[in-house]
């Protein structure tokens, strides 16, 4: 496996660059904020994903390890794959994308190309445990059961009322915690579509 990768920037032809290293040209795929910036024949570091498939071997470029950690958390979300997260990084920083995630910003990440609301959710549901010392999305309040706190959850995704209450009704409840109800309810409504 590549780690990391340090030479020129030999060719850019979005969303790939070529990164010349000893003579040994790269196609790396890099996010567009990150292209934008490149200038040719500037030296580079660049941490790599390397994603092998059956008829394909692709490189993930990143300026910074953290930045490939957050990319190799969004791949790990069933249904995201490599173009998809780079995408992410496309319309967001590193800090902006862990704000999505700890405020359940749905609509940031429905603004990447092949990204849709379902997807967009199970990011957020999955990663907000995964990146340390997070709050719940709101999904406390005092005085509220585990059920009123779901149903509140499904309300900031952007579903109504009657669509939030139905799922969670849905599915068996008892004894589980909020983000547990959260994941069978939006696993129900998904199934629904």
């Amino acid at each position: 496996m590549i780690g990391m990768l340090e030479g020129l920037v030999a060719l850019k032809n979005n969303p790939h660059i070529i990164l010349n290293v000893s003579g040994v040209g790269y196609k790396i795929l890099v996010s567009s904020s990150l292209f934008n910036k490149l200038l040719l024949q500037s030296p580079l570091i660049l941490f790599i994903h390397t994603h092998v498939r059956e008829d394909a071997l692709e490189l993930f470029g990143f300026e910074t390890a953290e930045d490939l950690k957050l990319f190799e958390y969004l791949i790990s979300v069933s249904g995201v794959g490599g173009k998809t997260a780079l995408g992410v990084f496309s319309v967001g920083t590193k800090e902006e994308i862990v704000d999505a995630i700890v405020k359940g910003n749905v609509s940031f990440f429905t603004a990447v190309p092949r990204l849709g609301k379902k997807n967009a959710q199970k990011i957020i549901i999955e990663l907000k445990n995964k990146l340390g010392g997070l709050e719940d999305l709101d999904l406390r309040d005092t005085g509220r059961n585990e059920k009123d706190e779901a149903i509140a959850a499904l309300l900031q995704f952007g579903y109504s009322e009657r669509e939030a209450d139905t799922a969670v009704t849905a599915v068996s409840i008892e004894g589980i915690s909020t983000e547990e109800i959260v994941k069978r309810a939006l696993k129900h409504v998904g199934k629904g579509k």
